[in-house]
């Protein structure tokens, strides 16, 4: 038992270290080993059902195969709700401090794959980048080097290079390590003497990722050991995949000859997402949560005010999906405006049905009393019912009082504007586009 304990105690550290601070402190540190476990069959306890299923649907697969990569004799991890029967808990064994992974068994989140990844023009060309080199054979490029703010897709993108390639290639090898992690270990390798060790374990794997690179920013020592390692990588044609927030020119602190080594390959950034992404992030997301039913209109609330990062948009979604569950209330846009009322108010703000209507009323070149006027001309309509459907999307108003915004029209008036432009978007592309510039525009 002794040893599951302290299993327990390691799978932990890894689930923190991997997952970030704020995921794990609300899904899984409330975790718990509980009395009953063995070396072959691994019991986990959560306080409620939603917490339970949340980790059985995220994270299953994932806890399954730390407790192996420790205990290579664990069969089975279920996790129980503790609700159910009174069970007792045991302390996990202090955890021993973590060795290297070693390079044939890495650990990739399993939710991060290619498939989850949900893609449009500002993130397309990095997702094709990353796919391609997964696969199998000679890779097209090296280093891929990708870029952007946080949050926005980068390590989601390096796991599944790592699952997809080792996929395809199961003989293969891979290390995946932040740019921290690494300098950590090298300076270890320096005070243990043992520099070879740790120059030799990066270098025999045939897919390296590094991420987070700006932080070896004026590590003199350490940027000297990566350029060697860049080298090495470009010469013998293996897969080399980098992570950073800017651009390799824009590294602040960096050798010139290390950022021209890293430019020298594919460079793709991730630009922020805009709001039909974020829209569609939050739809992929709730396919995870079959038993959650969330209104088109809550999921439109969260898509258009959370536009800092992919992350915090998650974030808010699990927030309001865990608050609705423990709390037993049905999700709808009032519920959300309360639960996410902080959040709501730092995240963006607040868009103006009178905005909407000058930025329409300019982009189209039509007066602005027109759009709540009676005319009834294409040129006037179309126009009207845009600003409709961006009233709709891009703020909490109410059907009836977007109605009342455009001339006292009814709500049905406003819900055949929003239906009428959905579809056209799909046809138009010159309504698509003023669709997209003028969201730019309001957001911006």
């Amino acid at each position: 038992m002794e040893a599951v304990a302290k299993a327990w105690a390691h799978v932990r550290g890894n689930l923190r270290r991997s997952a970030g601070q704020r995921l794990f402190d609300q899904w899984l540190k409330p975790v718990v080993l509980v009395d009953g476990s063995t070396a072959e069959a691994v019991r986990l306890g959560l306080p409620s059902t939603f917490m339970t299923q949340w980790v059985r649907n995220h994270y299953s697969e994932r806890l399954l195969l730390e407790f192996r990569a420790v205990l290579p004799e664990v069969i089975s991890v279920t996790v129980e709700t503790m609700a159910d029967e009174p069970k007792r808990v045991l302390q996990a064994a202090p955890e021993a401090p973590a060795a290297a992974a070693p390079a044939e068994r890495p650990q990739f989140d399993p939710r991060f794959t290619f498939h989850r990844f949900v893609t449009d023009a500002t993130n397309r060309v990095a997702f094709n980048a990353a796919r391609a080199v997964a696969q199998p054979g000679m890779p097209q490029f090296s280093p891929l080097y990708l870029h952007a703010g946080t949050g926005q897709g980068k390590t989601h993108l390096m796991h599944a290079i790592g699952q997809a390639f080792l996929g395809a290639n199961p003989d293969s090898t891979a290390i995946y390590v932040t740019a921290e992690r690494f300098m950590f270990e090298f300076v270890q390798a320096i005070r243990a003497k043992d520099t070879h060790a740790f120059k030799t374990r990066l270098r025999s794997v045939d897919l390296l990722m590094i991420d987070d690179l700006q932080f070896i920013g004026g590590k003199d020592a350490t940027q000297e050991e990566f350029f060697h390692t860049v080298n090495e990588f470009m010469s013998s044609g293996k897969r080399l995949v980098i992570a950073a927030d800017r651009a390799p020119q824009a590294l602040e602190g960096f050798e010139t000859r290390l950022a021209g080594r890293l430019g020298s390959g594919l460079v793709a950034d991730i630009k922020p997402a805009e709001l039909e992404l974020r829209r569609a992030i939050v739809a992929q997301k709730l396919k995870d949560m079959p038993a959650v039913d969330m209104p088109h209109e809550v999921m439109d609330l969260l898509a258009a005010r959370i536009t800092s990062n992919v992350r915090e948009l998650e974030g808010a979604l699990n927030r309001l999906v865990a608050y609705a569950n423990l709390s037993n209330e049905t999700i709808t846009i009032d519920f959300a405006t309360v639960t996410l009322g902080e959040v709501l108010r730092t995240a963006q703000r607040r868009i103006t049905i009178d905005e909407i209507q000058r930025a329409v009323s300019a982009h189209f070149e039509v007066k602005q009393i027109d759009l709540i006027s009676e005319r009834r001309a294409v040129a006037i309509a179309r126009p009207r019912q845009i600003a409709m459907y961006l009233a709709k999307r891009l703020t909490t108003r109410s059907l009836p009082e977007i109605g009342r915004k455009f001339g006292n029209r009814d709500h049905s008036t406003v819900i055949h504007a929003v239906k009428r432009i959905e579809d056209l978007r799909g046809k138009d592309s010159e309504i698509d586009g003023a669709v997209r510039t003028l969201m730019r525009t309001l957001e911006g």
